[in-house]
């Protein structure tokens, strides 16, 4: 149907692969690591040029993550939540992760680079700007020639003109730091929403997956943070049949679920990574206790959700119009600041994408609230 598309795959299994995908998938033009993804322009040049698949993999030698041609590059039109990736790679060596060996150290993008590249999009219409990494409290640690924490970068991000939301993804409790407790505390445009992994409640669980803080330290964390932003939502990520998970250890885990109290949470029964210490680990879980295991999270998850949005209805939530719902009988979507999903009726012909309004939310399916703008 069209002869001219040019089919490329990137990221962590490009850079594990390499080869073996171009074998398996034939029909790629390239396979690409996350190092490279900066050079895809260059990519499908080559494939245009010489008409040959090609793999494209190994980290870039530099200290510092670097995106420099900004004014050619940048979306023109990014829309009302934009994303700027401020630090890529991971030192952490979680037993159950392949990040570290397949997207390499830490490395931190310049401050002065980022404020540019969020100045254009707030220039070009992004209202929120969600700060990205696959840690993103380690930014700054090494590297730079202006170097900065993490904390201050929010306080700066904050500073430039048009912003009028700050997120970031993803947290790691070893990183946290009471510095951004208090920026969470002093920032109104950073919104009352947090993803911190737990993975596990169990300590001995949390020892083998080698996240090198135990389950006392992270709730004495979450109890600062919600004593200083009351109200706050929390989200997590939770393996469940990790290598050598009992049954108590398992329980620990719905015992952390329900003291914590998450919004939501990202789920996932554990699989096995070739390249990984965890692959080689003993006493596996049988798949069909992962599995018991894995649904029972899901429903313990399901019901916190649903009794957190019912303390939503009748209730007005600011929300940012991102576009268009697909719901129907709804005109608009947005988030609120706590990262709900919102469906709007009303306010056609009237708002638009990009604008903030008030919705009186009249009902709640799954983490989506649906209501009325008021207008």
């Amino acid at each position: 149907l069209n002869p001219d598309l040019i089919l490329g795959l990137t990221g962590c299994l490009g850079q594990q692969e390499g080869e073996k995908l171009l074998k398996r998938m034939p029909y790629l033009d390239f396979v690409m690591g996350p190092d490279q993804v900066e050079g895809i322009a260059q990519a499908v040049d080559r494939v245009r040029n010489t008409g040959k698949s090609f793999v494209w993999t190994g980290f870039d030698q530099e200290k510092v993550y670097s995106i420099p041609e900004l004014s050619g590059d940048l979306p023109k039109a990014p829309g009302p939540s934009a994303f700027v990736n401020i630090i890529k790679g991971c030192d952490k060596f979680c037993t159950f992760c392949i990040v570290p060996f397949t997207r390499g150290r830490e490395k931190s993008r310049e401050p002065e680079e980022l404020f540019e590249e969020i100045r254009h999009l707030v220039n070009h219409g992004a209202k929120e700007i969600i700060l990205l990494g696959q840690n993103v409290n380690s930014y700054g640690k090494r590297g730079l020639k202006n170097p900065m924490p993490f904390h201050e970068l929010l306080y700066r991000v904050a500073e430039i003109p048009g912003v009028q939301r700050l997120r970031f993804t993803t947290s790691h409790p070893n990183d946290f730091t009471r510095d951004t407790i208090r920026a969470y505390r002093d920032l109104d445009i950073l919104v009352n929403h947090l993803h911190l992994p737990v993975q596990s409640g169990n300590n001995q669980v949390l020892r083998a997956m080698r996240r090198d803080h135990t389950i006392e330290e992270y709730l004495d964390l979450l109890a600062e943070l919600k004593s200083e932003v009351p109200g706050i939502s929390l989200s997590t990520d939770i393996i469940v049949g990790f290598p050598g998970e009992t049954d108590e250890a398992f329980e620990d885990t719905l015992k952390i679920m329900e003291e914590v109290g998450y919004s939501s949470s990202f789920m996932f029964a554990y699989s096995p990574r070739p390249g990984t210490p965890a692959n080689e680990l003993p006493d596996l879980v049988p798949e069909e206790t992962k599995k018991r295991r894995l649904q029972e999270t899901i429903s313990l998850q399901s019901r916190q959700t649903e009794q957190q949005g019912q303390s939503f209805i009748g209730k007005n939530v600011e929300v940012l119009i991102e576009g268009r719902s697909s719901k129907p009988g709804y005109i608009f979507k947005g988030r609120n600041p706590q990262y709900w999903n919102v469906n709007m009726q009303g306010g056609e012909g009237i708002l638009k994408a990009g604008e903030t309004v008030n919705v009186q939310v009249e009902q709640v399916s799954g983490h989506s609230l649906n209501g009325k703008a008021i207008v």
